[in-house]
């Protein structure tokens, strides 16, 4: 590990020397990607800096320890300098795992209405009102692509970007199948129901990121149905597109032209089909155990909304927080930050073994 750091901090050092030349900026492009890089690399250097560091006090210490006079002032040093030093050396082992390159990326977010009926219907709407509260705490922006409502207020289906820096490595533990637990609004009982939503969380791909041929898409148009103003059911600006080689289906109706609507089903496209290959990937390296935290398969039964107890249930990492009435407010960070760690925890334990 620590020639991979010298190496790191080597190449640090060289595009520190880069940005200082004049004509460093002549390429812009390429002059954004190199400082990037460089940001990236900044924290694993200081990291290793502040280790190595420590490692020399430490070594000062136990030299000045040799003289008998000199034990015991330098022990609390000594001990403190080793103490320290293994902190660093743990930060330093999370900050050379491989990082997602699609961290940085906007997501686009699919809810769907699972078991209940109409009840799970709500609860895909409590949990769009969930991400949106999030997002908006985030400072980030919903983008709608597609939303069908039931009579009742409930989501029959929501496709949505939001849009902000990081906003995948946050969201990306949503992936999976949401229950909930409580009495619904049309039982008059006051009995419990159990219902599901599912959710699936994508990096947003732009069309250059995925190679697309036009010849593979069926494009077709149809009217605008449910909220949105003048345009619904009066022109067929909604569309849809059908990819033939994968059977994958994509709908926008939010925009007013068929122009805006097929550049965001692009964007969903693009993103489908690089999951898509994404998951072919990883299932031909057989040795890359999959995370049971990180992205989650769509059809496992991620986290329990139980409202008559107060509490929320994440099941991958058996943790149970009694606030679900601030969780569906959209403060959602202390769930993430669990997952993130069980997440860095798990990719750590399989790098060593």
């Amino acid at each position: 590990m620590l020639e991979k750091l010298r190496a790191v901090e080597n190449r640090f050092e060289e595009l520190n020397f880069k940005s200082e030349l004049p004509d460093f900026y002549a390429d812009p492009k390429k002059a954004a990607k190199l400082l990037r890089e460089r940001n990236d690399l900044e924290p694993i250097v200081t990291c290793y800096r502040a280790y190595l560091a420590a490692v020399q006090e430490q070594a000062d210490a136990e030299e000045l320890m040799a003289d008998p006079e000199m034990r015991e002032f330098c022990q609390e040093t000594f001990a403190e300098a080793k103490e320290k030093q293994e902190q660093l050396y743990r930060e330093l082992q999370l900050l050379l795992l491989p990082k997602d390159p699609n961290d940085e990326k906007s997501v686009i977010m699919e809810l769907r209405g699972g078991v209940g009926g109409e009840e799970s219907a709500l609860f895909a709407h409590s949990l769009f009102r969930m991400y949106s509260m999030y997002a908006a705490k985030m400072g980030w922006r919903i983008e709608l692509l597609n939303y069908n409502e039931t009579e009742l207020g409930g989501v029959k289906e929501a496709d949505f970007v939001i849009n902000g820096a990081g906003a995948y490595s946050r969201l990306k533990y949503e992936s999976g199948v949401h229950r909930v637990q409580r009495v619904p609004e049309t039982e008059s009982g006051g009995r419990v129901h159990t219902s599901t939503a599912t959710v699936a969380v994508l990096p947003e791909m732009e069309e250059v990121d995925v190679q697309i041929n036009p010849a593979d898409i069926e494009m077709q148009v149809y009217r605008a149905s449910g909220a949105g103003g003048q345009h619904v059911n009066k022109t067929s600006s909604a569309v849809r597109l059908i990819h033939k080689p994968s059977g994958i289906v994509v709908a926008c109706q939010e925009e007013r032209s068929q122009l805006q609507n097929r550049e965001k089903c692009m964007r969903m496209l693009a993103s489908k089909l690089y999951e898509i290959e994404q998951s072919r990937i990883e299932s031909e390296h057989s040795g890359l155990r999959r995370s049971q935290v990180g992205t989650g398969m769509r059809n496992e039964r991620i986290r329990t909304y139980n409202f008559p107890q107060g509490r929320v249930t994440d099941h991958r990492i058996n943790l149970t927080l009694y606030k679900i009435d601030s969780v569906m407010d959209g403060h959602l960070d202390e769930l993430v930050d669990a997952l993130a760690t069980a997440d860095q925890a798990e990719k750590l334990k399989n790098a060593q073994s």
